[in-house]
């Protein structure tokens, strides 16, 4: 029930909806739990990459046995603080919508979490072990999800001391748009040969043609759309830095 103890059903949830990618506070508010006691449980066993259901009941009947069970507290969680001064159910709410919507645009879930921490850190930027700590996974996990960030010019690295930061700034959707440009533009150059090959009045020559003609015209368009909006809402051409924080 609500607020008791954790049953080996409520593990066996949490265990596959960690397998899944999502985050401890979601996984709180399905068990209608305080993340704080997601946290405990899966920190006293294994971490989010190892938790095992079965594994945590044993381990808990076993301190039940050796500790008689303490008095219920009040548990404060710690303040996010990201989310200093802002109504932290609205933020929550935010960020879940958010990586909805990375998903449905094709990216892991994994990597949506990712870039949803990094797009709403006021700084633009954290560490790798903060991404740890904030996501509640594995520092793996957090570096094949910025490997692909970084192909698809979503990311950036910046060095801070012995540490690595991983920076979204106000130009990464500039950045992305004119990578899909080029992406488009290389396979459009790819389908007007492949036209040529196969021969124009063929099928398949005419199928491909028509596709690389779409597709250069859609990336040449896309790329003056571009820059006109880039300048028109930062004031700055496509090669002028951005002004530091």
């Amino acid at each position: 029930m609500p607020g008791g103890r954790l049953t080996q059903e409520d593990r066996r949830r949490i265990a596959a909806w960690l397998a899944e990618g999502r985050s401890q506070a979601e996984i709180g508010r399905r068990l209608s739990r305080p993340t704080s006691t997601i946290t405990r449980e899966v920190n006293r066993n294994r971490g989010p990459a190892g938790y095992q259901a079965d594994q945590a009941q044993r381990a808990t009947r076993q301190r039940g046995r050796r500790h008689p069970a303490p008095a219920p507290a009040l548990v404060v969680p710690p303040t996010d603080p990201r989310v200093d001064g802002r109504d932290p159910a609205a933020v929550d709410e935010f960020e879940q919508r958010f990586t909805e919507v990375l998903v449905q645009m094709g990216m892991s879930r994994m990597t949506s979490r990712v870039l949803t921490c990094l797009t709403t850190a006021d700084s633009g930027s954290m560490t790798s072990a903060e991404l740890v700590r904030r996501l509640g996974v594995s520092a793996a996990s957090i570096s094949k999800a910025i490997g692909f960030l970084e192909g698809q010019h979503l990311v950036r690295r910046e060095r801070d001391g012995r540490r690595e930061r991983y920076v979204v700034d106000d130009d990464v959707w500039y950045r992305a748009s004119v990578a899909t440009a080029a992406t488009n533009n290389l396979f459009a150059e790819a389908a007007l040969a492949g036209a040529e090959a196969l021969g124009l009045d063929t099928p398949a020559g005419a199928r491909l043609a028509d596709s690389g003609r779409f597709l250069k015209y859609l990336s040449e368009d896309l790329l003056r759309h571009v820059e006109y909006w880039h300048t028109a809402i930062t004031g700055r051409g496509p090669s002028e830095p951005a002004d530091p924080p």
